[in-house]
């Protein structure tokens, strides 16, 4: 059930929220992907209001407070990551809103209310991708901006065996599964990329930028030298689909 799913959820993210505190903010969107310096998809974030699915531990809503944003509103399913987020944003110019929330509920968020919602990394955990689309639909303004990210679907479909690629799963084969590289028992949600795109059509959204490229700077190569993410198999496979759409003018 997918309420179990959460809780299991809830309870690794609680056990595992210092060992990923501050990992891949903002201006990153994932591991070897290129960051938001290059691809200028939040554009000018000075005066308006965000909201950020999957907040973690804020360092992401503490990026865009150093560049001016109005409002810092955040929704995370882990009362550990929230409590570090609180802390950390503890003297941010902005006004904060936290909320410890599954992403697929609505807290009590405003409607039509934000100019711009993102996601880094966060979006593979929802137990229902529509719902939580239809949710931050909801919540952004007539032309307001989606960007999310998130491991690209290709990426755990191949492993790396004896200095080849080889693979392993269907790339069709959609649902929940328990990621090899999470030590702790949670339940993350595969899905191909015309999945993603057409839940977000028919969520209301226009899609405007699909970016599937890598980095492979020295930088990038050594941060992630021996993690899932390596820079061998990301020179033939992306790590990171990103999406970046807009609700509608009324």
């Amino acid at each position: 059930m997918k309420s179990d799913v959460l809780l299991a959820n809830q309870k690794s993210w609680n056990q595992a929220a210092s060992r990923f505190y501050g990992r891949n903010p903002l201006p990153e969107y994932g591991p070897l992907a290129p960051k938001e310096d290059e691809l200028n998809l939040l554009g000018d974030v000075a005066g308006r209001k965000v909201l950020e699915i999957g907040c973690g531990s804020g360092h992401s809503l503490l990026y865009m407070d150093q560049r001016q944003a109005a409002e810092l509103w955040g929704l995370d399913l882990s009362s550990a990551q929230i409590e570090s987020a609180t802390k950390l944003l503890a003297n941010c110019q902005a006004p904060v809103h936290l909320f410890e929330s599954p992403m697929e509920h609505d807290p009590g968020l405003p409607h039509g209310y934000f100019d711009l919602v993102y996601s880094i990394f966060a979006l593979g955990w929802t137990v229902d991708l529509h719902q939580t689309l239809s949710q931050v639909h909801r919540y952004l303004k007539p032309g307001g901006v989606f960007v999310f990210s998130w491991e690209h679907p290709l990426h755990n479909r191949f492993t790396q065996q004896e200095g080849n690629l080889v693979l392993t799963k269907s790339y069709l084969e959609e649902g929940a599964y328990k990621h090899e590289a999470w030590p702790e028992t949670a339940i993350m949600q595969q899905f191909r990329v015309s999945t993603y795109l057409n839940a977000c059509i028919q969520s209301g959204f226009v899609i405007e930028q699909v970016v599937e490229d890598v980095s492979l700077s020295d930088e990038d190569i050594e941060k992630h030298a021996k993690g899932w993410y390596n820079a061998e198999k990301a020179a033939a496979v992306p790590t990171t689909l990103i999406i970046k759409c807009r609700k509608a003018q009324a």
